[in-house]
């Protein structure tokens, strides 16, 4: 009879008693239960531990990865993993996971929470009481009934705060170029553009991840545009607001009010807002509920025990579930495919509607799941609300209302392996076609009709032109006067009624900042620039 193999697992952040039990009844583990490890600490015993099991205080760094000889996995009770090193995890053939839907109704809750003490003068009400005044007059409060409610993404949580608005009597009002409008009109709320967010929301709460979209969505341009006497909630990221300009429009009375759950920086030092009146704010709260914290404590021991235990693996945050040998040969491939839905992206942008992946060559010979799901991974993580994984990338593409189709061919065409993403939305159709040099590098050989070889890594300019003399040396003397260094660059060259177009594309060392990107496109020839970063 073959003995069962044993695992060691490191409990290193405060779990609660529900995940603990889970991993103490598995016969095969070993728990270890040692939270508030000191860095220094977990670096001289992690080597002994074939998983790990963390929450935000646990800092999974380089030094600490490298040294985890048997460390297969690494369970996060929580959504984000800011806190693991992923490219050392990824390249030390550690597994992380995340548990993404633990938390979605405790920051639904909090951010209505935050609403309704914004409506209602309850934090500045109850400061007042305590010092023993009563000024009933100085807090009159505003009705949520009848007013609109703009929800600035329209993801899982800015869905469960709609429905609680609705319940309410409000009018809700939403955007997300990502979504559409079949897909949440049944809940009641009416899609619009950002404008008109801005322009008729007596509310606004924001649910977006911040990325170059969405930083800073709320600035002074913004505000600007605004109902006098909007209020602004904010429980989804820091540096979605624009601290200052928020400041400023409170103090000017166009903004009447915010309740702040996160920002730019944390714990937040000398911020202007936090001297305001008409500011409420907690530390970073949204996700800490007994609830939430328990159902987050039971995903994590659960997947930990599964994947360990060779049932599935869920959830995982840097790799797909395949076997070790296909993975071997899969690997480059799965990279190319997030990279084309990377670059789908960030250079078309718009409302994804349907989704086309053709593969061709000796590739169609593997499972395509994969593969589709790293394209999928690719066009959503930049535009979805908290994490985008390997698992659950088909699942909110299905919850977008996104179609997605895959097929095969084994004809020979301009490359003997590849891969090809179209993607139709906004009546738009365009397509970026991929494959391997020497079956491990990842190239990006054509976009739309013009053909190129971009080596999808880093920053990458992306620049369409029209071909004329001068162009490529007018944009030389652009990044090198901004010192920004050129590392790579290649050149796609079409002609259309007469006239020669270009699709320029360039890594670079350095990112590309806005301004820069602004002289670029003030060039007359060039048609539009856009940065990608992989």
């Amino acid at each position: 009879m073959t003995e069962k193999k044993q695992f060691k697992i490191l409990v290193s952040d405060k779990l609660g008693e529900g995940g603990l039990n889970i991993l103490k009844k598995e016969p095969e583990f070993q728990v270890d239960n040692k939270p508030g490890l000191k860095p220094e600490e977990l670096k001289a015993i992690i080597g002994e531990y074939d998983a790990i099991v963390i929450r935000s205080g646990t800092q999974m760094t380089k030094d600490i990865l490298e040294a985890a000889k048997r460390l297969t996995l690494v369970g996060r009770a929580g959504v984000g993993v800011d806190n693991v090193d992923m490219p050392t995890a990824t390249k030390q053939g550690i597994v992380v996971m995340n548990t993404p839907d633990g938390n979605t109704i405790s920051t639904a809750e909090h951010s209505f929470s935050m609403l309704m003490a914004l409506a209602r003068n309850i934090a500045q009400a109850n400061e007042s009481i305590h010092k023993g005044e009563w000024k009933r007059a100085q807090f009159m409060g505003t009705e949520l009934n009848e007013k609109t409610l703009g929800v600035i993404g329209l993801g899982r949580i800015g869905r469960e705060v709609a429905k609680r608005a609705i319940a309410f009597g409000m009018r809700v009002i939403g955007y997300d170029p990502y979504i559409s409008a079949e897909n949440v009109g049944q809940l009641g709320i009416e899609v619009v553009d950002l404008d008109t967010v801005f322009r008729q929301a007596d509310f606004i709460t924001l649910h977006v991840p911040k990325n170059d979209d969405t930083k800073n969505i709320i600035n002074a341009g913004s505000i600007a545009k605004m109902k006098k006497g909007v209020s602004i909630i904010n429980c989804a990221r820091g540096g979605l607001v624009d601290e200052q300009a928020l400041c400023d429009a409170i103090q000017s009375g166009q903004v009447k009010g915010a309740a702040l759950d996160v920002f730019a920086k944390e714990p937040p030092e000398n911020n202007p807002l936090l001297v305001l009146d008409h500011v409420i704010a907690t530390p970073h709260l949204g996700a800490s509920t007994e609830e939430a914290q328990e159902n987050v404590a039971i995903a994590v021991a659960q997947q930990v025990a599964d994947a360990l235990l060779e049932r599935g693996i869920r959830n995982a945050v840097n790799m797909p579930s395949v076997d070790q040998e296909t993975l071997r040969v899969l690997k480059p491939w799965i990279r190319l495919a997030e990279c084309l839905g990377l670059m789908q992206a960030q250079l078309f942008g718009g409302r994804f509607q349907e989704v086309s992946i053709r593969y061709g060559g000796e590739i169609t010979n593997y499972n395509m799941a994969p593969l589709t799901i790293a394209v999928l991974k690719g066009l959503l993580e930049k535009v979805c609300d908290g994490i985008v994984n390997f698992v659950n990338a088909p699942a909110i593409a299905k919850e977008r209302g996104i179609a997605v189709s895959e097929s095969k061919t084994t004809q020979v065409e301009d490359f003997s392996s590849f891969i090809t993403v179209e993607v139709k939305m906004d009546g738009q159709t365009n397509s970026v076609m991929g494959t391997l040099f020497g079956k491990r590098e990842p190239r990006i050989v054509r976009i739309n009709e013009f053909f190129l070889e971009m080596i999808p890594r880093g920053v990458v300019l992306s620049i369409h032109n029209e071909d004329l003399p001068g162009v490529v040396g007018t944009i030389g003397s652009v990044l090198g006067k901004n010192k920004i260094n050129i590392a790579e660059m290649t050149l796609g060259r079409v002609e259309k009624k007469g006239k020669a177009y270009a699709m320029t594309v360039i890594n670079t060392d350095q990112d590309i900042p806005a301004a820069v990107l602004d002289e670029l496109k003030a060039v007359p020839p060039i048609i539009d620039a856009k940065v990608i970063h992989f």
